[in-house]
């Protein structure tokens, strides 16, 4: 939808407050919310003899909390893509029906063996998606143009390489390892993960720097195979993130993390460059990386000979057993909510949620769980390629990217695709840092997207730059039409002449005054105008937030179509 919709020349009438976008999303927010609630329902009823009047405080939250997200989007950031929220509330929705399902399981465990009933994750899962809508709300606030992250390339990403680094320089006592993996900060009884804040800061810096070095990276040296590769100079940032992530992987036993960022500067630098080679130097360096993993660290062969045989590999192999089981129970429309056992796999709240939904909601639930996935990819890249300034270009792509990677890696692992590798999926895990850190990167990307839509609100009165133009074109027009007359009339005459045996009159060529010869300079320089302050016809907008591009032109009428 565009700001101005203009019927005739000099008048216009303005667009909506509201577009209509906004009113599609709070749809699709609704019927989200009917989902999940009624995803909860059926839990409840299944589980216990009634339903527990505690469900009711749960919907009323969690309208309250995406209701507040929904007016905060309509208000600030009106022309944002509408998928992108219901998706999101959906997705982080069916989490916690899940996460409430399985404490019932952990409860029922604890009273059968004489146990303390452990703490409610749903409640804790529920403040932390508070936490992450207000952040969610505040950034939009706070950065009305997300141009703005590019000024801190530098500082955002010194402050993610210490956050990514900081579990292993800690001790243990305050930097435990927890599951095999030293990536957790525990304070007086609170637990961070800093590696998701790194994975936001990185991503921002990443893109800010390709953004100034696309040139130079994309300097070619030698062509091989029909494609052209980057001289050996330039391979010293790749060959830094590569390094960190091994370090990562040494001294943290990370796995997941460490190509987790390591595939998104790749992916970056062959979004910034459109060069395939470096996808290819990529691809190399990971498989060497990958190798010297598997030689040197214990926990990386232990994960490997699990996925190539997990029924053999004893314990390393017990939870991609129980995994397959729980998936292979489900079968294809699943036990129904409440009904399977999910908490026979290890960690079903965080690292196997996919396995535990997959069991109780069968291959066509998690098949539609996974589409509300790749839909916020798509969307994603969407954006990525119609905001029209290259940092928002290379932050939008690589936020998608992010997603459809961890969601890949978590998804292949817990199915025996690829080994298993630790990370959690975005907005069902339970989790507060990886819920915070996936609610920034949905912020900024509601942002660029609005960004990205938002058509150049320039009013079209009486009086202004735009209806002097008309009027200076409608005089040009009528002078060429005058000239033209007094050209036929002249050549008419001079026929006539020939004809009759009359001398013939002498035309002046260039004469200002003949109008057979006269050239007419119709730029803007010759009626007094200079070309800066030409702002062309009323009917078309110039799209804001361009860079060194050319400006991108829309014609209105087709905001609604993207």
């Amino acid at each position: 939808m565009t700001a101005l919709a203009t019927s005739t020349p000099g008048k216009a009438t303005a667009a909506p407050a509201f577009p209509k976008r906004r009113n599609a999303e709070l749809a699709m927010l609704i019927f989200a919310t009917v989902l999940v609630i009624g995803a909860q329902i059926a839990t409840d009823l299944a589980l216990t003899d009634g339903l527990d009047p505690q469900i009711w405080l749960y919907a009323l939250g969690f309208i309250g909390v995406w209701g507040a997200a929904h007016i905060v989007v309509r208000i600030v950031a009106p022309y944002a893509d509408p998928i992108l929220l219901p998706c999101v509330a959906l997705l982080n929705g069916l989490g916690l029906v899940m996460i409430r399902r399985l404490d019932f399981a952990d409860e029922e465990y604890a009273v059968s063996e004489g146990l303390p009933v452990p703490d409610p994750t749903a409640n804790s899962q529920i403040a932390w998606m508070v936490i992450g809508v207000a952040m969610f709300i505040a950034l939009l606030f706070v950065y009305r143009d997300h141009r703005t992250l590019g000024k801190f390339t530098f500082t955002l990403g010194a402050i993610g390489l210490f956050l990514l680094v900081l579990p292993a320089i800690l001790p243990g006592a305050i930097a435990p390892t927890i599951n095999g993996a030293k990536i957790w900060i525990r304070v007086a009884g609170f637990s961070i993960q800093p590696g998701e804040f790194a994975k936001v800061a990185l991503l921002i810096s990443f893109a800010g720097y390709l953004v100034a070095k696309r040139d130079v990276m994309s300097l070619a040296s030698k062509k091989f195979l029909g494609m052209e590769f980057p001289r050996a100079r330039d391979l010293g940032p790749i060959m830094v993130v590569w390094a960190v992530s091994l370090l990562v992987l040494m001294f943290e036993k990370d796995l997941g993390s460490s190509l987790l960022f390591f595939g998104i500067f790749v992916a970056l630098l062959y979004i910034a460059t459109e060069k395939l080679s470096w996808v290819i130097i990529g691809l190399l360096m990971f498989l060497g990386g990958a190798f010297v993993a598997y030689q040197l660290f214990g926990h990386v062969q232990q994960r490997v000979e699990a996925w190539l045989d997990p029924f053999g590999a004893g314990d390393a192999g017990y939870q991609l057993r129980q995994a397959m089981f729980g998936l292979g129970t489900g079968g294809i429309f699943g036990t129904g909510w409440g009904n399977g056992h999910p908490d026979n796999v290890p960690l079903p709240k965080s690292d196997f949620i996919t396995a535990a939904l997959g069991e109780e909601l069968g291959l066509v639930g998690l098949v539609a769980i996974l589409v509300l996935y790749v839909v916020i990819v798509e969307r994603g890249f969407r954006t990525s390629l119609l905001v029209r300034d290259s940092f928002g270009t290379l932050l939008a792509a690589g936020i998608a990217f992010s997603i459809g990677l961890q969601v890949f890696v978590i998804v292949g692992g817990v199915t025996g695709l690829i080994p298993l590798t630790g990370l959690t999926t975005p907005f069902l895990s339970a989790g507060g840092s990886s819920l915070l850190a996936n609610f920034i990167l949905i912020a900024l990307l509601v942002r660029i997207s609005d960004a990205a839509r938002r058509p150049a609100a320039r009013p079209v009165t009486k009086g202004n730059v735009s209806e002097q133009t008309l009027q200076l074109n409608r005089i040009d027009a009528a002078k060429i039409g005058t000239h033209k007359k007094e050209s036929k009339a002249r050549a008419s005459k001079a026929h006539s002449a020939a004809f009759t045996g009359e001398p013939e009159a002498e035309l002046h060529h260039g004469d200002p005054a003949d109008g057979a010869t006269e050239q007419l300079d119709h730029r803007p320089e010759a009626s007094g105008r200079s070309a800066a302050s030409e702002p062309g016809p009323p009917t078309a907008e110039f799209a804001p937030y361009t860079d060194d591009e050319t400006p991108t032109r829309h014609e209105p009428g087709t905001g609604d179509a993207r």
